[in-house]
């Protein structure tokens, strides 16, 4: 905790002080462009990888970057969905997915579920990305099985939130654009997915 405190503090005299107008406009309203669904792992920190500030974007997060499809079903991640392209009516909508990551890990191996029965359940939203998995890629060794599977469930949660009842309202109002990409955590890269060549492309040349 003790990190958490000195963090909080020098927040306090450092960073919130110099930017006291921009919070101030923050704590009446937010009007975030960006959508963001990712993983939740640690390592993932939306606005280091992407220099954005606070405002810009709406992040949902849960393992493995899912988009539940269910009937009559209500849970956070399609909630928050709804949320941002109905009421903050986001431009862009990004589902990413990220190398390493321990849920697919799971969903490929098929172990040390035994005592995480939660964890087993909700990977079942995941056995989509086994149709979708991507060409291998020699470059990245002894986890090219597993970051192509990771890779084909970025392509099957695209799908999954193109389904959603808001997202389909808002791509056809034409107010609304929907990304799938992939950040490689050792290179720092992103990837993101052509839906017409149907294949990952790096997000910048």
């Amino acid at each position: 905790m003790q990190k958490l405190l000195e963090g909080h503090s020098k927040f306090l005299a450092e960073v919130f002080p110099r930017r006291r107008a921009e919070f101030h406009l923050l704590a009446e309203s937010q009007a975030p462009a960006w959508l963001f669904i990712t993983c939740s792992d640690s390592r993932i920190v939306p606005d280091m990888i992407l220099g954005t500030d606070p405002g810009d974007l709406f992040i949902t997060r849960n393992a493995g970057n899912v988009i539940p499809v269910t009937i009559n079903d209500v849970d956070g991640c399609t909630a928050t969905i709804e949320y941002a392209v109905e009421v903050l009516k986001v431009k862009h909508a990004i589902l990413c997915g990220h190398s390493d990551c321990g849920a697919m890990k799971a969903a490929l191996n098929k172990t040390g579920l035994d005592n995480l029965p939660k964890a087993s359940r909700w990977l079942h939203h995941v056995e989509e990305a086994f149709n979708h998995r991507q060409p291998l890629n020699p470059a990245e060794g002894d986890s090219a099985e597993l970051a192509s599977l990771i890779r084909g469930n970025v392509v099957a949660q695209l799908m999954n939130l193109r389904a959603q009842p808001a997202v389909i309202h808002a791509i056809g109002e034409g107010r609304l654009t929907v990304h799938g990409w992939y950040y490689d955590i050792l290179s720092g890269h992103i990837e993101e997915y052509d839906e017409e060549k149907k294949r990952f492309f790096p997000l910048l040349g």
